[in-house]
């Protein structure tokens, strides 16, 4: 395996991490800290890259990366939900950094898509207060809320335009202090799809996860901060393939220790192992059933993203008064 660049499925940090550990053999990443606590059934990792060797490592740029985990999150009673809600809109307002900043959301992504379509979904649950504060001073207090808006930007096969460049022309305009940006994400694992949301403090780039790079959402371009916070929809299907052949072979090796006689060659067997590792396995299903094009989501995709855009909206509504 080429140890020196790993391609990874997956924009979860904290799933890098653990997929890095485990081809290098790592306790710990250099450059890369993780913490990890769980309170209320909701796992929180928090993943921060301190230099350019956890940038090489992960391929994500220094900053900080916080993840929610739930197996429970499409069934959350509504307390568990207030929970969920609670500790992401304190990690929000943590990334924020102030409480007077005018703050712009971007819901990116296709409505007409389902499993793409949580950026467009946030967008329509948020408690917007620019327009409020400009044209109905009368019915808020300017001391006590923060300046709110939001923009839809569709993606660049419907407008024609790149999504990037939209927004910078809106920023231009608006001149929001920070900026969130909603999306979709692409997970290593089936098992978190639908079940995480992560935030992090260095923006994002649509469509990376599906190998159709679009102009980077971040700081370097618009020149203000840019949260961004996602949820994995989808997993590419040579990934859901790779990851069972994963398991098989992990349950065979184990049989194989636990059961080896004489009949059974231990060395050939071996051989056999080191030839699916990891990166030659995934390489060899992607070519030989053709699947880098098909990407894979649950059935209940729809009930999916209803939750966690309420989640994430409310999250972000609790930020509204300051």
């Amino acid at each position: 395996m080429n140890k020196s660049y790993l391609n990874f499925r997956t924009d979860m940090a904290d799933e890098r991490v653990d997929v890095y550990k485990k081809v290098h053999n790592l306790t710990e990443i250099e450059g890369v800290i993780v913490k990890s606590s769980d309170t209320n059934n909701i796992k929180m990792t928090t993943v921060e890259v301190t230099n350019e060797n956890g940038e090489k490592a992960l391929g994500k740029q220094m900053g900080t990366y916080i993840t929610f985990e739930s197996q429970d999150m499409q069934y959350f009673t509504e307390e568990q939900k207030q929970a969920m809600i609670s500790q992401i809109g304190q990690q929000i307002k943590l990334l924020v950094q102030g409480d007077k900043k005018s703050v712009m959301v971007v819901g990116l992504g296709n409505e007409y898509v389902t499993p793409d379509s949580l950026g467009p979904k946030v967008v329509k649950f948020l408690d917007i207060t620019r327009h409020l504060l400009k044209f109905a001073k009368e019915y808020v207090d300017s001391n006590t809320t923060r300046e709110v808006s939001a923009i839809s930007p569709g993606v660049l096969g419907t407008t024609g335009i790149e999504t990037a460049e939209i927004i910078e022309s809106v920023v231009n305009k608006v001149k929001p202090e920070v900026i969130i940006a909603i999306d979709s994400l692409v997970s290593q694992s089936i098992d978190r799809v639908g079940k995480s949301i992560q935030i992090g403090n260095r923006g994002i780039v649509p469509g990376a996860g599906v190998r159709n790079k679009r102009d980077g959402i971040n700081e370097e371009n618009l020149h203000i901060p840019v949260i961004a916070i996602g949820v994995p929809t989808v997993v590419d299907m040579a990934t859901i393939t790779n990851e069972a052949i994963d398991k098989m072979l992990e349950n065979s090796k184990k049989e194989i220790e636990e059961f080896s006689n004489k009949n059974i060659d231990n060395n050939n067997t071996s051989v056999i192992f080191n030839l699916l590792n990891e990166d030659n396995r995934y390489n060899m299903i992607a070519n030989t059933l053709n699947t880098e094009n098909y990407i894979v989501t649950p059935k209940e995709v729809d009930q999916i993203i209803d939750k966690v855009s309420e989640i994430i909206a409310s999250s972000i509504n609790t930020m509204v008064s300051v």
